[in-house]
């Protein structure tokens, strides 16, 4: 809109909502900014590759899906999702061991939306999530909106540290007077961290969530993409009535479907419903036909077989480069699986200072400070592996090596 001299400017700002006071951009997209210079290696963003997107199987879909269906797929559909994919998801996340049918699954825009929707349903203000240190950026930029506040759980390198919860749950109870809302867990490859949750801990987390009657939410977008070890069985199958389950196509299909979903009882998906019709009536027609007629054919199995392989070798160029470049007193994890790991550097950089230093060699990172809701982290990083091919990952850090010697004076 143009503006000329005689229209007077108006502060928006005092116009704004209370819950706008709450909200901040997102620090990864913020950064995504500086690293889409076609002169920096990026290991900032939650990319998949862009070269391994099967877009020649997509062109093949929309052409199926228009001439076939195109009525439909343009058409407006049902709040639930299309019940082929539903009936489809169902099937593979029962195979996945995910207990559900078609009524339990609704599909969403990304698996973001969905978080969304789990705030709008479960938080009021001051209400007390439980998560891990750190924790996804994303959830937390999803639920501060409605006034979340965070407890939080240590994490080591077999996941979540589960026998900290019911300390958390009494301590909240009697601050507050009511229990936590939920417990937030990432089970498989953990962003940002990389870890996996173990069996133990697994089973354990459901027993605590039936003796304390927590609702978990199991958020498992890098569930598919593991290099090594034996899948371990989701949360949900071990208490699938408490369990809100998390899934979806952006990291195994196109993450610009922006297609996600969520496993739920009956009874709280009509709750999702209720909400989404008032958000965006449903997820598009078109992206969903697509992603069923994709999905549910022999080539999208070659596709993450295809996946798994590629993203393995890239994992392993990184690994093999920090213990390459990086000095002593560094140290990082190795994930099985998933897109990231997670750095730990000596106390004496704050890795949110650093970052800029970074960037002038031309190399990008996110500061772990964004993913501790209750603040520290000021010694890591979380690094993207999945992006960049193997010969730009060993340059970015080697990079990064070079930076972090300079700065420790090594």
């Amino acid at each position: 809109m143009a503006l000329n001299d005689n229209i007077p400017v108006i502060n928006w700002e005092v116009h704004l909502s209370d819950r706008m006071k709450r909200v901040k951009s997102s620090a990864i997209r913020e950064i995504l900014k500086i690293t889409s210079r076609p002169d920096i290696i990026s290991f900032a963003g939650g990319l998949p590759a862009s070269e391994f997107f099967p877009i020649e199987a997509i062109k093949k879909a929309c052409d199926k899906v228009l001439t076939e269906q195109g009525p439909a797929a343009l058409q407006y559909s049902t709040t639930e999702g299309h019940p082929p994919l539903r009936t489809f998801l169902a099937e593979s996340m029962h195979k996945y061991g995910v207990p559900a049918v078609a009524n339990n699954v609704l599909v969403t825009c990304g698996s973001q939306q969905a978080l969304d929707l789990v705030g709008k349903v479960f938080l009021n203000v001051d209400d007390v999530v439980i998560v891990s240190r750190p924790t996804y950026l994303g959830a937390l930029q999803a639920w501060n909106a409605y006034g979340t506040m965070y407890e939080t759980v240590s994490l080591d390198e077999h996941g979540m540290v589960v026998d900290e919860i019911e300390d958390i749950y009494h301590r909240v109870l009697k601050t507050t007077g009511k229990p936590p809302r939920f417990v937030y867990v990432l089970p498989n490859f953990h962003n940002p961290a990389g870890t996996t949750l173990s069996l133990e801990r697994r089973q354990k987390l459901a027993e605590i969530a039936r003796k304390l009657e927590l609702i978990i939410v199991e958020d498992d977008p890098y569930g598919q993409l593991r290099y090594e070890g034996e899948s371990l069985p989701p949360i949900c199958c071990f208490a699938p009535e408490r369990v809100l389950y998390l899934g979806t196509f952006s990291k195994t299909l196109t993450p610009g479907l922006r297609l996600g979903w969520i496993v739920a009882p009956e009874a709280v998906i009509a709750r999702f419903v209720q909400l989404k019709q008032g958000t965006d009536l449903h997820t598009g027609s078109l992206v969903q036909l697509i992603a069923y007629e994709i999905a549910q054919s022999p080539l999208f199995k070659e596709h993450i077989s295809m996946l798994r392989r590629e993203y393995g070798i890239r994992r392993n160029t990184m690994l093999e480069a920090l213990t390459r470049y990086w000095p002593e007193g560094c140290s990082w994890t190795k994930p099985m699986g998933g897109l990231f790991l997670w750095a730990l550097v000596p106390d004496k950089i704050n890795t949110n200072d650093f970052l800029m230093k970074a960037v002038e060699q031309k190399v990008a990172f996110v500061a772990g400070s964004h993913f501790y809701p209750d603040g520290g982290g000021y010694n890591t990083m979380r690094l993207n592996f999945s992006y960049c091919r193997p010969e730009i990952i060993d340059e970015g850090i080697n990079r990064l090596g070079m930076a972090l010697k300079k700065e420790l004076g090594a």
